[in-house]
């Protein structure tokens, strides 16, 4: 949003009457769709100081740095982890699905996916994942709303991703998804990378046994080089987690 304006910004700089129409400004009365930006577009195609191909130009240049910018507004965590986050994976993850007691008599909501995997002596084997979902925003605008403070992957501003209420004990492996406005970064762990990660902190509130916390920040985020992931090898790399965690070859 601080590239849109400050090119809007150099723009009107252009207009005849810029410093009447940067008052008019302070007095608009925005209802959606109706907005600051659209009243500031239309007066600038209006002088030709914007023209249309450069209009569209500027549209697509901010969709492309905003494409996750929607996942900021989900407000609830449930619906964020288990629907939007579940969705995602479904569609990167041939084989994906979701537990129950069919597939594993001892499931009681301890985990969130499950993976079916058979070893080349054609042992079957059912993973149990746990998927943990965090926005990059910045850390140092707490009260501002999430679709304000969120960041680009290039911004230079502080962030801190808490990756929250981990029970190692409760899955074989754990994916960590990172969203930015206009990226989606994945890390795959087994349980016990995790849990001897030296970042994780195994006492998230006190009395809370077995239940810790993760926090991936603008200054370790590079630590995780090696469990990061690209999208199109997450199945590959939840298996071999597994076989980390399992000790199979």
């Amino acid at each position: 949003m601080e590239k849109l304006k400050a090119q809007l910004d150099k723009l009107t700089e252009q207009l005849e009457n810029s410093e009447d129409f940067t008052a008019s400004l302070e007095n608009l009365v925005s209802v959606y769709p109706f907005n600051e930006y659209e009243y500031i577009i239309s007066h600038l195609l209006a002088a030709n100081k914007l023209s249309l191909d450069d209009y569209y130009q500027l549209r697509d240049s901010y969709t492309e740095r905003n494409l996750y910018l929607y996942v900021f507004e989900i407000s609830a965590p449930r619906r964020l982890g288990d629907k939007w986050a579940y969705g995602q994976i479904k569609q990167l993850v041939s084989g994906i699905k979701k537990p129950s007691k069919k597939l594993d008599p001892q499931y009681s909501n301890q985990y969130d996916l499950w993976l079916d995997w058979v070893d080349q002596k054609r042992k079957s084997h059912g993973i149990c994942i746990e998927v943990k979902t965090s926005r990059a925003v910045d850390f140092e605008k707490p009260h501002e709303p999430l679709y304000i403070k969120a960041l680009t992957s290039d911004s230079d501003r502080p962030f801190d991703m808490n990756f929250q209420q981990i029970k190692t004990r409760c899955a074989d492996v754990f994916l960590w998804i990172g969203i930015w406005r206009d990226t989606i970064r994945y890390w795959v762990l087994s349980s016990d990378e995790v849990s001897s990660n030296r970042y994780f902190s195994k006492g998230q509130h006190r009395g809370n046994i077995g239940e810790g916390q993760l926090h991936i920040k603008d200054d370790n985020i590079d630590e995780f080089e090696n469990y990061e992931v690209p999208t199109a090898k997450i199945g590959d790399a939840i298996i071999g987690a597994y076989k980390r965690q399992k000790k199979i070859k």
